[in-house]
């Protein structure tokens, strides 16, 4: 098995191959702008997922590094799918210093369940009590 390393230095982050990913195959956010990933990368906690110092996944939270945290734009690219890198990944942010003590860390995702589970991710207990705003963009279609 190959061996990766997961990096919180955001000057390795290969933002056009994340930009490419994002906008291309990532169902929740196709057609972004490549200046909108770049600012959620200028604020957000990232991990970079590296192979042979090339980079293959990405991660980010956006947190206040205090009492909540939101998981999102987890991938690892589709030719180094399968071979546990994503659980890898995962396990590196679960235990990252900086969102230890998080009252509350979420995610949203469509099909990723069995990634998530085995973290403590579960649905949410109260689904009445969540609520949100859903803005469409000019890259989401309405």
């Amino acid at each position: 098995m190959n061996s990766i390393e997961i990096s919180t230095d955001k000057a390795r982050l290969a933002v056009p191959m994340i930009h490419q990913f994002l906008s291309t195959e990532a169902y929740w956010c196709l057609n972004i702008p490549l200046e909108t990933v770049q600012r959620s990368i200028d604020n957000s906690l990232c991990f970079g997922v590296y192979l042979e110092n090339r980079q293959i996944g990405f991660a980010r939270v956006v947190t206040d590094y205090a009492t909540f945290g939101y998981l999102a734009d987890v991938f690892v690219l589709p030719e180094h799918r399968g071979k546990g890198f994503s659980k890898q990944l995962m396990a590196a942010v679960m235990a990252h210093p900086a969102l230890q003590g998080l009252r509350r860390l979420m995610l949203v995702t469509q099909d990723a369940h069995g990634l998530y589970e085995p973290f403590g991710f579960r649905p949410i207990e109260n689904p009445e009590n969540t609520m949100f705003i859903k803005f469409f963009t000019a890259y989401e279609p309405c």
